[in-house]
């Protein structure tokens, strides 16, 4: 399979706090899996942006999953609302609750969202494994922890993004300051009427830079 990621990113790179959701015990957390806000209370830029046409690309998205692997924050997040019967008939619902989920975690012992197998020991075996199996793909949303990762040990095939005009300031980003080069692809570009860009690249290996000679 395939492994993607699909992530909502504002224009300076942020990943927190793209949409504000009610958890356990009325904390306010956004979906990723990192458990610490830090003090991050920028919360909800993206639903102002949100459009039709975006909306209808995320469900299918969605839709064409063979199946799913998470963070373990993210996957509470999924599994408290969509797991526990958000919205019926909707067909992200549909699909999350349908099809395989794998999370990625050293303390989850006995998820009770039907079709979810734990992946605690070797993360980067069991993810090959994964990518190595048959279909069409395996999708990462949220979950910033678990891609940043994945991208240490080069283990994704495509990116996602949506890219929200705005400029949110601080909270954490999708790429580390430091971290590995990729080369990408662009595939495929789009834009929707609030003007969020969804760009989908294919990762190259290394990315190419330039020969600087003497004379």
């Amino acid at each position: 399979m395939k492994l993607t990621t699909v992530t909502n990113v504002s224009l300076d790179g942020v990943t927190q706090g793209h949409r504000r959701i009610d958890v356990d015990a009325g904390r306010e957390a956004d979906a990723t899996d990192d458990a610490s806000t830090g003090g991050f209370d920028r919360y909800g830029w993206a639903p102002p942006l949100l459009d039709d046409e975006a909306s209808t690309f995320i469900s299918q998205t969605f839709q064409r999953a063979d199946a799913f692997l998470f963070g373990r924050r993210t996957y509470e997040i999924f599994a408290g609302s969509w797991g526990a019967g958000m919205d019926p008939g909707n067909p992200v619902g549909e699909a999350l609750n349908t099809r395989p989920k794998y999370v990625v975690s050293t303390t989850l012992k006995d998820p009770r969202w039907p079709l979810t197998t734990v992946l605690s020991g070797d993360i980067a075996g069991a993810v090959r494994e994964l990518r190595a199996a048959p279909g069409g793909e395996l999708q990462v949303w949220g979950s910033g922890t678990l891609i940043r990762r994945l991208l240490d040990l080069l283990l994704i095939d495509e990116f996602v993004l949506l890219t929200y005009p705005v400029i949110v300031g601080e909270g954490r980003r999708l790429f580390p300051a430091n971290g590995p080069d990729l080369g990408l692809e662009l595939v495929d570009l789009r834009s929707t009427p609030k003007g969020l860009t969804i760009q989908t690249y294919r990762t190259t290996g290394r990315p190419q830079y330039e020969v600087v000679t003497n004379g």
